[in-house]
């Protein structure tokens, strides 16, 4: 946590892998989601926290534990704000416009793709069906917090001719802005100065009741 005059700054960073349920090897880098809900939950209630800046380079993970946490961040009423800065791949996409304001840097990727499953995969309708409902999931979410439509999502989700190996897209800052993605091309200056106006509006609102 950083004290500023604007009051005190608390910064998350994710980064790697998202670790669900299943456990990655202890070689890979990784955020683990059960440390981080009871974490937003204190920072949410703490009256020594004025804001949250969230840091951003991961390659997605699991997609329940991804969706978990950005649902949380979208539910927090304390000003937040997000910087994608090497890359927000996969589940990492709804991480990054969870919160009030998203920023990415010129050289930022993030990856769009439908959802995938490892291990045992049992072919009856009902796979299909949980398939298809998880990613609607994502889908909606992405849409109702950010300014691209469910429909030009999802296109970008299952575009054909963009990666060699893989059905989905791959976009940068500025792009992802011109989406509507992402609010804005920006790096830590940035992000800061937007999180520090939201601060400070909101003890001048609290002043006037």
């Amino acid at each position: 946590m950083t004290a500023t005059p604007h009051g005190n700054v608390y910064c998350l960073t994710i980064i790697g892998q998202i670790e669900g349920h299943i456990t990655a090897s202890s070689s890979t880098k990784t955020t683990k989601y059960e440390h981080v809900l009871p974490l937003l939950a204190k920072l949410e209630e703490s009256d020594e926290v004025a804001g949250v800046l969230f840091l951003l380079n991961t390659v997605g993970g699991d997609v329940e534990a991804g969706l978990a946490i950005a649902e949380l961040i979208a539910g927090m009423t304390k000003p937040t704000v997000s910087i994608v800065l090497g890359g927000s791949h996969s589940i990492g996409v709804p991480l990054a416009v969870a919160a009030r304001r998203s920023f990415a840097v010129p050289s930022a990727a993030m990856t769009i793709h439908p959802v995938r499953m490892s291990g045992t995969v049992i072919a009856a309708p009902q796979t299909y069906s949980y398939f298809q409902r998880l990613q609607d999931r994502i889908v909606s979410f992405v849409a109702g917090h950010s300014h691209i439509s469910g429909g030009d999502f999802q296109d970008l989700m299952l575009k054909k001719d963009d990666m060699a190996a893989d059905v989905g897209s791959v976009i940068y800052g500025e792009e992802a802005v011109r989406l509507g993605l992402i609010d804005q091309v920006g790096g830590l200056s940035d992000g800061l100065s937007w999180l520090y106006g939201e601060i400070d509006a909101g003890k001048k609102k609290r002043k006037k009741k």
